[in-house]
């Protein structure tokens, strides 16, 4: 009896937007479960349904591909916290709806935040996370109640930049061991940032925000 020939699935035709979208999430995942050398074009191209040529008109090496997932996830981390930090208005309730926002970015992006932290010894990485760092400085000092508190206090900007050192530090840390509660770690890096602070600004100021 003659084999039945085994039908393939039709290839779906996306645009150049949603075709490069589709290379990314595809992308992203993979390089969040194997390491960067486990991945292969042909392997991604071959989910995405086109050829491995095609692949590079999206993008030209690997490697962009891997620069361009990082992105997505910075931005996503920046955008998240940009939302959840003007809906409060006291400076420490602000700051206690970044940092619980910012942990559960971590919480739900575990693999992507870890690539992101332990990206930093690639100097392209490195650019993309300290945009990062001075979005988030650039929150405090111009986008805050406190902001003009901050900008008459020069310390408070190496305060700031030493305490967003802090969080990335205890982040990856809880990601990894994960022995303690989301709240306790959210506690900790609050009232260590108003202890800081408390050092750096004037007294009557440090009392009006603690």
């Amino acid at each position: 009896m003659p084999r039945k020939a085994v039908q393939r699935p039709a290839r779906k035709r996306l645009d150049r937007e949603a075709r490069r979208l589709q290379l990314l999430a595809l992308g992203r995942a993979a390089f969040q479960s194997r390491a960067y050398d486990e991945v292969s074009v042909e392997e991604l191209a071959e989910k995405a349904g086109i050829s491995g040529g095609l692949f590079y008109h999206y993008f030209p090496t690997k490697r962009d591909l891997y620069l361009a997932s990082i992105e997505q996830i910075a931005a996503e981390l920046v955008n998240k916290l940009g939302v959840v930090t003007h809906i409060a208005d006291s400076p420490r309730a602000r700051a206690t709806q970044g940092v619980e926002a910012y942990l559960a970015f971590v919480e739900r992006q575990p693999a992507g935040f870890v690539a992101l932290m332990r990206g930093g010894s690639d100097p392209e990485v490195a650019s993309v996370l300290e945009r990062v760092r001075v979005a988030i400085l650039d929150e405090f000092l111009q986008g805050a109640p406190i902001s003009k508190v901050l900008q008459s206090r020069p310390m408070a900007r190496i305060a700031i930049r030493s305490w967003i050192g802090l969080v990335e530090a205890a982040s990856l840390e809880w990601r990894t061991s994960r022995d303690v509660s989301r709240d306790s770690v959210r506690d900790l890096l609050v009232d260590s940032l108003f202890d800081m602070l408390g050092k750096v600004l004037a007294p009557k100021d440090a009392l009006r925000y603690k």
